[in-house]
């Protein structure tokens, strides 16, 4: 059973306020959390789950601390809807500002703040083996709940750094840079890259027209229908569907 101080605490790490001063954020639900099992173990500080995920799953705690909780105690902290067995408190994850980008394909994300659309691109970048996101301070924080749900695990995976944006395209400009844009060269007409920096745009005004200005080429999706738009990581996973 949880005390109320631990009930307490684990609700204020819905907040960024309380997840930047504790270094800490929840990770809910049985896919997530044996994700970070199996991948991420030293990062788990905790696990609070029902009796039967418990029974299924002990084998795989090891020495993480864990506590039993019944459904109504798991409802009074859930993120989600319908909250789902079990979660974990677990540590923020190292970022690496200076990563070689060397023969790699790097995301720059300039703004995004839908925590839907921002967790889908982690997951998307995971998918074709991306390794570092590099996202402007204004970006959604990668550790808010939903950011991490849409994740399903990804975020464990991939280097994600908030920084200056515009400074730091100044500063790997001998990469080759790409920016989405509506008058951009049809991406399937760039063909596979074997290395670039690709910045996807806010979700209603796209990039920006400073960090815009940083790119060597802009690059776009060509419209066969009628659809007005396309959201940020369905964009972004149609551009690298044809790069990588």
């Amino acid at each position: 059973m949880l005390s109320k101080m631990q009930l307490k605490y684990i609700q204020s790490l819905g907040q960024k306020k309380s997840r930047d001063e504790e270094g800490l954020f929840i990770a809910e639900g049985p896919k997530i959390v044996d994700e970070f099992l199996i991948h991420s173990t030293g990062a788990i500080k905790q696990v609070y789950a029902l009796k039967n995920w418990i029974d299924e799953n002990k084998g795989k705690i090891g020495n993480t601390e864990l506590y039993e909780i019944d459904e109504t105690e798991l409802g009074r902290v859930s993120q989600l809807k319908t909250p789902n067995q079990v979660f974990a408190v677990v540590k923020k994850f190292e970022s690496n500002a200076s990563a070689d980008l060397k023969n790699k394909i790097t995301l720059a994300l300039d703004t995004i703040q839908d925590p839907g659309n921002m967790g889908t691109i982690i997951r998307i970048a995971d998918w074709f083996g991306i390794r570092n996101i590099i996202c402007s301070k204004d970006s959604a924080d990668i550790y808010n709940p939903k950011v991490v749900q849409a994740t399903m695990g990804s975020i464990a995976r991939v280097n994600i750094v908030y920084t200056d944006l515009q400074k730091w395209l100044s500063e790997n400009k001998s990469t080759g840079i790409y920016a989405t844009a509506v008058s951009g060269k049809p991406v399937n007409a760039i063909g596979k890259l074997k290395e670039g920096i690709i910045i996807v745009g806010n979700e209603s005004k796209g990039v920006h027209d400073e960090i815009l200005a940083a790119a060597n080429e802009k690059i776009s999706i060509p419209r066969i229908g009628n659809a007005e738009s396309l959201n940020a990581a369905v964009a972004t996973g149609i551009i690298l569907s044809h790069i990588c």
